[in-house]
């Protein structure tokens, strides 16, 4: 099963999830197999393909699907390939599939839970997607020491290492969406593209559309800007004219909730928040946070106007912060990285 996981990595599947399988007998690995993206073959149907299963155990880290969507059932080819027992790590949240009742009805041996943790973590967005009924969210953010995205000149190239920009630029192409503020726009004009996997949707927070039209997150039709209702007629005309999606939530401010919700209702599941010091602040504010990924370079840079990671205007008491759970630590190039879970509020 830690195999099994450790190929489903390999997959960029948004919105689907990721999942890995692997045919085993008399203990031996027959083959494997993984669900590369969204409309290819699923895992099992993967690790069957060629092979004679007959008597063989599946070990899979998601419940084999049971309905028709862009691919066949995988229960169907599970029960005409003869295996004789599943173990998969966890149900699928998708009220849709009954697979492991299927297989059962059909005389087919199911265990269910091993690495369950391991496999409802790979697929924190697709769960999330289902038993929250939004998008999953995660803030990523490079700092120094103490904090600060810019210095108070506003230098903010490079701050973290560039293997720590690699790893996350990678993390972009498991997204369905990338967010960001207008300020990171008109500072960097950034790309906001995937090295590796589909771009995801660039969504660009900006409440009175200042957004130039030939900045680069506009190149293509994969871009929103949502807006309030303060925006530039003359600026939405320029940007309609030129086939961008603009969206309205709010009223003053890009009102974050709205924001997610539209993202959700046009099939996104994921969201990458990667914008400055205010894009973080209504993500965290709105409380609709999951996970975290702070980096921080091992420099000081000081100065009460250089920018912090998150602004706004906070909190009041420390009982309002936001807490973070299962915390994790490592070390990237010279970097040091900061993971966590966002706590759930009682």
């Amino acid at each position: 099963m830690r195999r099994a996981l450790e190929i489903a990595k390999k997959g960029f599947t948004h919105p689907n999830p990721m999942v890995g399988a692997l045919i085993v007998c008399d203990g031996k690995v027959l083959s494997e197999g993984f669900h590369s993206r969204a409309g290819m073959p699923h895992a099992e149907r993967e690790a069957l393909r060629g092979i004679d299963a007959s008597g063989a155990t599946l070990y899979v880290t998601l419940e084999p699907c049971s309905h028709h969507g862009r691919t066949p059932p995988c229960t169907d080819a599970i029960i005409e390939s003869g295996i004789r027992r599943v173990v998969c790590a966890m149900r699928d949240p998708n009220p849709l599939v009954s697979g492991i009742e299927i297989l059962r009805d059909a005389g087919i041996e199911v265990e269910v839970g091993l690495l369950g943790d391991e496999a409802r973590r790979l697929n924190e967005a697709f769960v999330t997607s289902f038993e929250k009924g939004r998008p999953f969210i995660l803030s990523k953010c490079a700092a120094t020491l103490d904090g600060k995205i810019a210095t108070s000149s506003g230098e903010s190239k490079w701050i973290s290492s560039e293997e720590s920009r690699d790893y996350t630029r990678s993390l972009r192409g498991r997204f369905g969406a990338i967010c960001v503020g207008i300020r990171t726009v008109l500072a960097d004009d950034p790309s906001l593209g995937a090295p590796r996997g589909p771009d995801p949707l660039r969504v660009i927070l900006d409440s009175t559309l200042r957004i130039p039209p030939d900045s680069c997150v506009l190149r293509d039709s994969n871009a929103l800007v949502i807006t309030t209702e303060r925006y530039d007629r003359d600026a939405f005309a320029t940007l309609e004219d030129r086939g961008v999606a603009v969206a309205v939530c709010g009223r003053e401010k890009v009102d974050f909730k709205g924001a997610v919700a539209h993202l959700f209702e046009k099939g996104i599941r994921s969201v990458l928040v990667e914008g400055g010091g205010e894009v973080h602040a209504s993500a965290f504010a709105s409380g609709l946070v999951d996970r975290v990924i702070f980096i921080y370079s091992p420099r000081i840079v000081g100065g009460a106007a250089a920018p912090g990671m998150v602004s706004g205007p906070g909190i009041g008491a420390l009982r309002d912060a936001v807490r973070l759970e299962d915390v994790e630590v490592s070390r990237i190039g010279a970097d040091i990285c900061v993971t966590g879970r966002v706590q759930t509020r009682e």
